[in-house]
């Protein structure tokens, strides 16, 4: 069985952070090339003209778009180039191909190496003329956190003006915690003294990695270069055998952003971190200095937060439903090792009453979909795998008498077609389940040959914007085939397919370690002919979100790949839905949206989450910031007041644990009603 690779949102960690390198240096050292860098950039782009799924040469076209994908990638938040600087580049604008092809990489260093001298100009002024600054803060000014809003600069006295806001910014954050004038300053030292000295560790494999991926992200977001030290990183991810406290991290401007939490792991287990939460500051054990982490490369800070299970880590952080504005928190962990069966389908019973009827609903939990390639490869009878977890728990609910069955692929990030083929076979009788079209055009229709069905009972199908891959293939044959009801939000829409090949195939050379190359090799569609990429899964009953395709989703990447549409195959839809049952469902949820002070907290809440996405400009008066402040304090103090209490539309009490997770409730109240609606 080839192993084909469906992570969808994050399948490797991001080594850079959006102004990359994080310090300025002292010496004059400059990073060079090495020979087999040449080698391995000739093979990569040999590989994606002949193998990629979109048929694209590197051309000067391309070249372009490297070029300021790579300035991109060493400058995201425009505040070291100057505009003399990106002119000076232009000249290798339509030649990045041609050199490539040459086997010379060198223009990848003659700009890190201008922007590395840009990095010591600006560390240096900062630690020399604003970090003993005693700034003004009764001006009425603003700084503007997402700078790619904003132009490049023109000259040293605009950059100037750009550190004095980011530092000035940087100390009344920590004025406002009530830090005084000589902390302020020792902490800000610190801080930049540490970037400085950080860069030092940048090295030309590091150039060479960045540009690559430059290069391999012109062709879609999930084509990657893989250098050896990110290669083992991969392979351990794959194999979970990573401790730490269960999170994938982004930079995001000068902020270390959750980009995702794992099932299983502390953080999704405390429920004190979340996704877009920010984190400033990382401290060890339970009494350790709090390390200021703005700024700092997203290896670093990752750095900081792994270790061993059992250990304690604390976290401060800037919770996404305030965003910058906000009041910081500190949390504790204890980190752990994120265990395989913390991964594995797990289900609940959960009793409801509706009508005077007495009801049970069953609820499975899919982190991922899994399989144990070895185990299955050796013949193994007892392997491991989704389709086989699913079925199992479905017999246990079934036993319970259940009346009706939540799926919830929240935060699925993909995983194994094949268990995404098997899994929609346990709901439908037989037949097709996608559609797949690799890179010479070729359609082939994979599907469910088993006739049996394990569940043909009333079906929800929770998905939100990080449902990807696997989880939009089976969330969409669902919806096709009519068999359950889609519910929350709309999913990711990666909608390709990626295999990892190792360079070493290549290129001979005992001397020198390779990378490896993931590559966008298929694409999938649904059996009515339409992709599910950029366009996801579209819920039947749509939840509220704050996170916006452009923001959050495969249409944040302007190199994704564009959603098309193939001809439909032949498939049978059940009898299990129809726009009369999704119109009375409608109906009941809108109904729920004017009485239910739960779901109209919910709702709030998503509303101001939203706005503090928006809102990037951070006040730097000081009475205008701490109000800001305080009124993000007392709308989430307002929020936590609230009745959590669930109460049924005709008043009785139901037994959904009281919680807090507005999705899942919300989800169960649609089964309810699309169980009552069947049974009426």
């Amino acid at each position: 069985m080839k192993k084909l690779f469906f992570a969808g949102i994050s399948v490797f960690v991001v080594l850079w952070s959006s102004h990359l390198a994080v310090a300025a240096v002292s010496d004059t050292t400059q990073l060079r090339s090495k020979a087999i860098y040449g080698k391995e950039a000739k093979v990569i782009t040999y590989i994606l003209d002949n193998n990629h799924y979109r048929k694209i040469n590197l051309d000067d076209s391309l070249s372009s778009v490297i070029l300021d994908e790579y300035i991109k990638g060493l400058d995201n938040n425009k505040q070291y180039f100057t505009t003399a600087d990106l002119q000076a580049f232009d000249k290798y604008r339509d030649k990045m191909d041609d050199l490539i092809r040459a086997e010379n990489v060198e223009v990848a260093y003659l700009i890190y190496n201008a922007f590395r001298k840009r990095f010591d100009e600006r560390m240096n002024y900062a630690l020399t003329k604003l970090v003993n600054q005693e700034f003004d803060y009764t001006t009425d000014e603003y700084y503007e956190t997402d700078r790619d809003k904003e132009p490049w600069c023109a000259n040293e006295a605009e950059l100037n003006e750009v550190w004095r806001k980011i530092i000035k910014s940087q100390a009344l954050s920590l004025k406002l915690t009530g830090k005084s004038q000589v902390e302020i300053e020792k902490m800000l030292r610190e801080r930049y003294e540490r970037l400085s000295k950080s860069i030092k560790q940048f090295n030309s494999e590091d150039v060479f990695s960045l540009y690559m991926n430059a290069v391999t992200e012109s062709y879609d977001p999930h084509t990657n270069y893989l250098s050896p030290k990110a290669a083992d990183l991969f392979k351990q991810q794959m194999s979970l055998s990573l401790e730490g406290i269960g999170a994938r991290l982004q930079t995001e401007n000068d902020y270390t952003r959750v980009a995702e939490i794992i099932t299983g792991g502390p953080a999704e287990k405390s429920d004190l971190i979340h996704v877009n939460d920010r984190i400033i500051g990382v401290g060890q054990g339970a009494s350790g200095e709090v390390v200021d982490v703005i700024g700092w490369r997203i290896d670093e800070v990752v750095k900081l937060i792994k270790g061993p299970k059992g250990t304690t880590v604390r976290l401060q952080l800037l919770p996404a439903e305030t965003g910058v504005n906000g009041p910081s928190k500190t949390i504790t962990l204890v980190r752990d090792k994120i265990k395989l069966e913390d991964q594995q389908a797990q289900k609940s019973l959960i009793p409801y009453q509706k009508g005077g009827k007495d009801l049970k609903l069953g609820v499975i939990t899919l982190p991922q979909f899994y399989m144990d390639f070895d185990a299955y490869q050796k013949g193994d009878p007892n392997y491991t795998s989704t389709t086989r977890d699913v079925q199992k728990l479905v017999k246990e609910l079934q036993a319970e008498n259940i009346d009706g069955l939540v799926l919830d692929l929240r935060n699925n990030g993909g995983g194994s077609l094949t268990e995404a083929i098997d899994l929609t076979g346990l709901f439908i009788k037989n037949g097709p389940v996608v559609q797949v079209k690799n890179s010479a055009n070729k359609i082939e229709t994979l599907t469910d040959d088993n006739p049996s069905l394990v569940y043909n009972g009333p079906l929800v199908v929770l998905t939100n914007r990080f449902s990807a891959s696997a989880s939009e293939i089976f969330a969409g044959a669902i919806q096709d085939y009519h068999r359950g009801v889609i519910v929350g939000e709309s999913s990711y829409g990666k909608g390709t397919v990626q295999t990892v090949i190792n360079l070493n195939r290549f290129i001979n050379d005992p001397k020198n370690q390779v990378g490896e190359l993931k590559i966008t090799f298929q694409k999938f569609y649904r059996v009515t002919g339409s992709s599910t990429q950029h366009k996801g899964v579209t819920p039947d009953i749509k939840f509220p979100t704050a996170l916006s395709p452009e923001q959050f989703g495969e249409s944040s990447s302007p190199s994704a790949l564009p959603w098309d549409e193939i001809k439909g195959t032949l498939y049978q839809k059940t009898p299990m839905i129809n726009d009369k049952v999704l119109n009375n469902l409608t109906k009941a949820y809108q109904d729920r949206l004017k009485t239910d002070a739960a779901l109209q907290r919910f709702v709030s809440e998503t509303e101001e989450t939203t706005r503090s996405y928006k809102e990037t400009k951070v006040s730097l008066n000081e009475v205008t910031r701490k109000k800001e402040i305080e009124e993000a304090e007392k709308k989430k103090a307002a929020n936590d007041k609230l009745d959590t209490k669930i109460v049924g539309k005709e008043g009785t009490p139901v037994d959904l644990m009281n919680m807090e997770d507005e999705y899942l409730r919300e989800g169960l109240f649609v089964l309810g009603d699309l169980i009552t609606t069947k049974l009426g």
